[in-house]
């Protein structure tokens, strides 16, 4: 398996660096000077463990991977929007091993960073809009976070599942960009739905505040 790395182009490493820059940067910036609580630790393991569960109940399941699903990705925004950014992407990676082991497939090693840690411990920039919060809610982190993950799912398409392109798509970027756009989109709007229910924003609020508390 890992003698396919010797097959991987300047580009491709390239692409992967600079993901990897870009969440240790990230990380660094927003890392919250206090230590990690017992409360906030069970915070997390409750965020991964909800968001774990949810994403067991497929709405529609991707024929080359990814699905649709109950807003699963709702209770790592919450916890990137509770307590920053920085915890929110560590949380969000150890969702993305979860997830890589509840199917257990990949196609190579990079594949694998890109597609589970890396694209999931984007869904923690969330926590970078939390300064939008008195107005917009979680609405600007959520689009921020889903929109990292579509970043990984889509440089992994383009390399890696290109091949698999319909005859209809003109090349393997456009083929990715509709693929992964399709269902991280539908994931994206039934998020924004979920929270824009009353009780479910007024919970939400609640959950937050006891959190930071």
């Amino acid at each position: 398996m890992f003698s396919k790395f010797a097959k991987i182009t300047p580009v491709t490493w390239g692409v992967i660096a600079a993901l990897f820059i870009f969440g240790i940067v990230v990380f660094a910036i927003t890392k919250d000077k206090k230590r990690w609580t017992a409360r906030m630790l069970a915070n997390a393991a409750l965020c991964i463990a909800l968001a774990t569960v949810l994403s067991y109940v497929r709405l529609y399941k991707m024929p080359q991977g990814g699905s649709i699903t109950p807003a699963s990705m709702l209770p790592i925004f919450l916890f990137a929007y509770a307590y920053g950014a920085g915890p929110g992407m560590l949380v969000g990676a150890g969702y993305g091993l979860v997830q890589f082991l509840q199917d257990a497939y990949f196609v190579h090693p990079i594949e694998l960073l890109l597609d589970y840690p890396l694209a999931f411990a984007m869904l923690g920039l969330a926590g970078l809009a939390s300064n939008f919060s008195d107005k917009w809610g979680l609405i600007p982190g959520i689009l921020l976070g889903t929109f990292g993950r579509f970043i990984c799912a889509f440089v992994s398409g383009v390399i890696f599942f290109g091949m698999y392109a319909p005859d209809n798509f003109p090349n393997a970027v456009v083929y990715s960009l509709a693929y992964n756009g399709s269902y991280l989109g539908a994931e994206a709007l039934i998020t924004l739905i979920v929270i824009a229910i009353p009780p479910v924003a007024k919970a939400l609020q609640t959950v937050k505040n006891q959190a930071i508390s």
